[in-house]
């Protein structure tokens, strides 16, 4: 095993502490398969950690990010019914509704009866939601130029294409794990 540069957070074991820990506990560990997923988890922590003081510098929640986020994905006009977004973000209707209102008090949404089936509800964006969603994104995106610095050009390129392997398997073999889970309320 390679020595470890990570720097631990508070009371948070090196990753080569952990590893040895659960060898000392578990004998039938692979260090190497847990020295690379300690360090996607940690990664993971620590990125979400940074996105989120990110859109609270700018006076949105990780959760109106999503919404936001959801919308701009949908494509212009950036529209999409309470149901599906709560659908694409794996919530439940009652949860979803409360995040729109909210955003809605703030400007970052719109909720307007469908013209063409007054029964149905329409999301979208404002213009205020997409200045806030461009400067999240450019705030992040300098966030991650600088984690990357370190790595080459074909680095970032084998790097990108091993983790989309990994995701593929994990998106194949669990495809319902990209929302909310029922079995893990």
């Amino acid at each position: 095993m390679s020595e470890s540069t990570e720097e631990p957070g508070p009371s948070e074991p090196s990753l080569d502490e952990q590893i040895a820990a659960y060898q000392r506990e578990f004998r039938d560990l692979d260090p190497q398969v847990e020295q690379v997923v300690s360090a996607l988890g940690r990664l993971n922590r620590r990125m979400n950690v940074a996105y989120g003081r990110q859109v609270a510098a700018l006076g949105i929640s990780n959760a109106e990010w999503e919404v936001l986020k959801t919308l701009v994905l949908s494509g212009s006009p950036y529209r999409l019914g309470p149901g599906e977004l709560a659908k694409r973000l794996g919530l439940t209707p009652a949860a979803m509704t409360h995040r729109i209102d909210r955003m809605a008090g703030e400007g970052l949404v719109t909720r307007d009866r469908d013209e063409n089936n007054r029964v149905r509800v329409i999301v979208e964006l404002t213009d205020e939601g997409r200045t806030k969603w461009l400067e999240a994104m450019r705030m992040a995106s300098d966030f991650e130029e600088d984690l990357l610095q370190d790595l080459s050009g074909d680095e970032r390129g084998v790097l990108g294409e091993l983790l989309v392997r990994l995701l593929r398997r994990v998106e194949h073999a669990q495809p319902d794990a990209g929302g909310r889970l029922t079995d893990l309320d």
